[in-house]
């Protein structure tokens, strides 16, 4: 089994700081009985939201970002 590092999120995610929020706000997803994006047989849920981020299953966008485009 391959494993997940922060670089290979950093490939679909900008800073680590939207990556950390973006992972919390899908773990707790998780804990709220959403189903897992990629199989995973053993894992905790941010092993594997982390392992959705680096496959590329999982949206992440900057919303302080689009404010500043919208103005």
């Amino acid at each position: 089994m391959a494993r997940v590092t922060i670089e290979d999120c950093l490939r679909r995610v900008e800073n680590r700081f939207l990556l950390v929020h973006a992972v919390g706000r899908r773990v707790r997803q998780m804990r709220q009985n959403a189903q897992y994006l990629v199989d995973s047989p053993q894992g905790e849920d941010i092993v594997i939201a982390l392992r959705e981020t680096a496959a590329g299953k999982i949206n992440i966008k900057d919303e302080e970002s689009e404010d500043q485009e919208e103005k």
